[in-house]
């Protein structure tokens, strides 16, 4: 079975988002090891491992947004979807994601302002790294979602609007 090339991307997309959340995460546990084993036998830490470490749980609390997003795994609440009929339930759906996608888009367009800042004052994360770099995930990883949502609220629509009486007419 060949799949179209947007699909291919689609795919290449996600196992790089699913990699770099792999290769995240194994390097936090490394260099909290590096650090655990650094204290214990010669008596202090490495200074820059600590703050490092702070920036990768954000990377990696933004990346596993990302991913949640993706898959429709992400953290709602949905007592209303699982008490409503059906067609409430899909109108809902429509509404919740849209919502979502507009507050996505709001964080990642201060997100954005927050970089500018960030390069305009010449914030340091640690060491001579400039924080602005690191701090790039947040308005990245907020328009990726606020596109997902937005997709999937579309995706909704045309759901909602392909069981609607008028089109079942016209077809």
């Amino acid at each position: 079975m060949k799949h179209s090339p947007l699909r291919r991307l689609l795919s290449a997309i996600h196992t790089l988002e699913d990699g770099l959340l792999v290769l995240v995460l194994l390097i936090m546990v490394l260099l909290a090891g590096i650090d655990i084993v650094a204290r214990s036998v010669f008596g202090g830490g490495v200074m820059w491992i600590p703050p490092a470490l702070r920036v990768m749980v954000l990377w990696l609390g933004l990346l596993g947004g990302m991913v949640a997003t993706r898959g429709r795994e992400h953290i709602a609440i949905d007592l209303v979807n699982r008490l409503a009929p059906k067609a409430v339930s899909e109108a809902i759906s429509v509404v919740t994601s849209a919502f979502a996608a507009f507050i996505c888009a709001i964080v990642a367009w201060n997100g954005y302002a927050y970089i500018e800042l960030a390069i305009e004052f010449g914030d340091i994360a640690f060491g001579k790294i400039p924080a602005w770099p690191l701090q790039l995930i947040i308005p990245f990883s907020f328009t990726v979602m606020a596109l997902r949502f937005a997709i999937q609220s579309l995706e909704a629509v045309i759901k909602v609007l392909g069981k609607h009486p008028a089109a079942e007419a016209h077809s």
